[in-house]
């Protein structure tokens, strides 16, 4: 236990879901802090949030799913979706980031969220702006939403979901092992249904769904929103998409 407090810096709530997982020991909350208490632990260092911070969300799940990659290593990228609403993630691992990854991940995607995805929202990468890619998602009824330049923080929740990914499960596996795809799948399951989210006051992604699948849109409520004259083929760059739309709006 406290092995795990020093080389990776986990609170008691993180301590205790870690130490279910990996080693299936139970202890409450109570004992982790005598434990710290014993020996001296200085608890971890909180930052304070501005006193006007207001937490945002969609209400409903699949309303919006952001999606990024990230290195994990030399030759290996993950890549990652969550939903905007429960947090509910799909994650895939490969070697490059490409418009042929991206088209499987989207693929992944859309079969395991258990719910509609209605729009998806990315940075500037260029693996998500493949034509291929956007006709897909306009072939699903999905709508592209990616980011402006320099907006990192619109898609903070996957981006914070990815650094969670690094401390909790990277840093405990063998990244060159030839069952990383079958390791991340158990990941994936144990965040989606196990793993208490401080977002939703200690509730899993799955738990939220639930509390809120009676609001949630069936697929075909969903596409029937979609408006597919209203969407068209984005370009990566933004100042050459931004006067493309223009032109076109003026003929």
């Amino acid at each position: 236990m406290l092995g795990l407090r020093k080389s990776r810096n986990l609170g008691a709530r993180r301590l205790q879901s870690e130490l279910l997982r990996l080693h299936s020991i139970s202890l409450s909350l109570a004992s982790i802090n005598k434990v710290f208490k014993k020996h001296n632990v200085k608890p971890v260092k909180k930052f304070r949030k501005k006193s006007d911070f207001i937490r945002y969300e969609r209400p409903i799940p699949g309303d919006r799913v952001q999606m990024d990659t990230c290195k994990i290593a030399p030759g290996l990228y993950q890549y990652t979706s969550v939903d905007d609403c429960t947090r509910y993630r799909v994650l895939r691992i490969y070697k490059r980031r490409t418009a042929a990854n991206t088209l499987d991940f989207i693929d992944a995607v859309t079969e395991e969220m258990p719910f509609p995805i209605q729009r998806i929202q990315t940075d500037r990468g260029r693996e998500f702006f493949a034509v291929k890619v956007q006709e897909k998602l306009m072939g699903l009824g999905i709508k592209f939403r990616p980011n402006k330049p320099g907006s990192p923080h619109l898609n903070g929740k996957v981006e914070r979901s990815q650094k969670t990914d690094k401390a909790e499960f990277y840093a405990t596996i063998d990244t060159s092992s030839e069952d990383i795809d079958e390791l991340l799948a158990e990941w994936q399951h144990y965040y989606n249904w196990d793993r208490p989210h401080g977002a939703h006051k200690g509730k899993t992604p799955m738990e939220r769904y639930l509390e809120l699948s009676e609001q949630t849109p069936l697929s075909e409520e969903a596409y029937a929103d979609y408006q597919p004259t209203k969407e068209r083929i984005q370009e990566a760059n933004y100042k050459l998409d931004l006067e493309l739309a223009r032109l076109k709006r003026s003929l």
